[in-house]
């Protein structure tokens, strides 16, 4: 099995600088009071995503800040899967900006995988005008590392037999799943690298990480990743979130941002007609920990008030956690998603409901999604709403 990784380099900002001569070579950041995106220019002075604006303009005071075109970012990606689908009919699309493609069958009609993955970064530049690095490898997590070490606008291939030897050195934050807290519980024991992850055994990750964590990261150690590249499949889930970054905020206003986020989700979930029954809260802290919350509904909906008030519910339960740690990103995701698009209705739902949602949907159809907003969420930035891969 041969799998190719192709992941666009820093992709809005990407886009800007393709699109405005004058910011080639720049530090140029996307975003309004978050840095959705940043140029290679930018990304060199340590500005990260999702960081406040007011910090990145701390580290990088010469970088131009342009607000996001989201319509220009999805005719982009539009663009860039044409060239996907033409390089091959196995591609499993990640995000926008990010896909899996298996070329293992392809040796005789298109060449090697190389030789493919070289093609397609020559025809994306050409006909999109942005560039995009590759990796190459025999299973998708080790594809993905590739692609990620070989960035930006690179090619990298893992030759089979070699796998092993380029994975074990890497930090162990290449591991997918290792975050900011589990990687500072491995390093407290010495575990740098994934070689150190593969070294001390799935037993002693198991009693530090938990049976699932563990045994999870002990096969990535060791390049087990049965998954292959999967076509047509429906999204699991739909949800959107909110950096609020790190000054302290107000229960309520964490609310209205919340309330804000189920409105997003609840009309997309709408438009591609899929109704869910679990609702998860997603929070993240000033610690830079992270907490979920999930309740599974006992029907399956796409409504907006009953979502909303689950929701809520979730948030006020976490409320003595929040005042404890503080608060930076608040994030609602509904799944357990009705996968044939034909929605039975909710035990919960009513007709009257309904109509508002309908109505409230025309709206923001004909006169745009800022055009209805809730009282409030006035005067405050959510943020616009990214782009996501069809259903």
């Amino acid at each position: 099995m041969a799998i190719l990784h192709a992941d666009l380099d820093a992709f809005y900002a990407s886009v800007e600088q393709r699109d405005d001569p004058a910011l080639r070579g720049r530090p140029v950041l996307v975003g309004g009071g978050v840095v959705l995106a940043a140029s290679y220019e930018a990304k060199a002075f340590g500005v990260r995503t999702p960081m406040g604006l007011a910090q990145a303009r701390a580290l990088c005071p010469r970088a131009v800040v342009v607000p996001p075109r989201m319509k220009a970012y999805t005719t982009a990606s539009k663009a860039v899967f044409e060239i996907f689908r033409d390089t091959t009919p196995l591609v499993e699309g990640i995000s926008i900006d990010e896909a899996f493609l298996d070329v293992g069958g392809l040796l005789k009609v298109s060449g090697t995988p190389r030789e493919i993955a070289t093609r397609l970064r020559a025809e994306v530049r050409a006909q999109v005008g942005l560039p995009i690095t590759v990796g190459i490898a025999g299973t998708k997590f080790l594809a993905k590392v590739a692609s990620a070490v070989g960035k930006p606008d690179g090619l990298l291939e893992v030759p089979a037999g070699g796998e092993l030897v380029f994975l074990h050195p890497l930090p162990v934050e290449r591991l997918w799943g290792v975050g900011p807290v589990t990687s500072a519980k491995l390093r407290e024991r010495r575990v740098n690298t994934v070689g150190d992850v593969a070294r001390i055994g799935e037993a002693a990750l198991v009693s530090m990480l938990g049976p699932g964590y563990g045994r999870h990261l002990y096969a990535l150690s060791h390049n087990q990743d049965p998954r292959r590249v999967r076509v047509g499949h429906r999204r699991g889930s739909i949800g959107a979130q909110c950096a609020l970054g790190r000054r302290p905020r107000p229960f309520a206003e964490i609310e209205a941002t919340l309330d804000a986020l189920v409105d997003r989700v609840t009309r997309r979930m709408r438009g591609a007609q899929r109704a869910g029954r679990t609702v998860t809260l997603r929070l993240r802290f000033d610690d830079f920990g992270r907490a979920t919350r999930s309740r599974s509904l006992l029907k399956a909906t796409m409504q907006t008030r009953l979502i909303q008030t689950t929701a809520r519910d979730l948030l006020t339960e976490a409320a003595e956690l929040i005042g404890l740690r503080g608060l930076t990103l608040v994030g609602v995701a509904v799944s357990n998603l009705d996968g044939d698009g034909h929605v039975q209705p909710s035990l919960f739902d009513d007709a009257e409901e309904d109509r508002l949602d309908t109505a409230m949907d025309a709206v923001r159809d004909r006169f745009g999604s800022s055009s209805l907003t809730r009282a409030a969420t006035i005067g405050r930035e959510l943020g616009p709403s990214v782009p996501i891969l069809p259903d």
